[in-house]
């Protein structure tokens, strides 16, 4: 397998168990009969818990881009030094902003988004240029 999809898979794998803090806060705060019973529109009762759904949401948003790229690039046969390095950082870049987003750290939040962005544009441009 190549590194490109490896990181797709663990990419995935995180974003799989991203929604378990934020759970898991409601169930110990609220119980689990109400957790069980959200609709979705509701507030967590802690900022970080919340902070966490919504870089969670934004995880999922930002994989499936990143899945499709990876795909072409594995069909299209491009996969070099710059793809295998960008799929890492990607992968690095997404478990930052998630810890940044849920911890409220806006000046690492930011700069962790925007890196795994330009990690998709560098994978991009190779299978471009192929």
């Amino acid at each position: 397998m190549s590194v490109e999809l490896e990181m797709l898979f663990w990419v995935s794998i995180l974003t799989l168990f991203l929604w378990v803090p934020y759970v898991t806060s409601a169930i110990i705060n609220d119980g689990l009969l109400a957790a069980l019973k959200w609709q979705g529109n509701e507030k967590q009762r802690f900022l970080w818990a919340e902070r966490a759904k919504r870089a969670h949401y934004n995880a999922i948003e930002n994989l499936i881009p990143f899945a499709v790229i990876v795909l072409i690039a594995h069909l299209a046969n491009v996969s070099n030094e710059t793809t295998a390095s960008a799929a890492m950082a990607y992968f690095w870049l997404r478990v930052i902003h998630y810890l940044s987003y849920t911890f409220g750290i806006s000046y690492i939040r930011t700069p962790a988004f925007i890196g795994s962005w330009l990690a998709q544009l560098f994978i991009v441009y190779q299978i471009i240029i192929h």
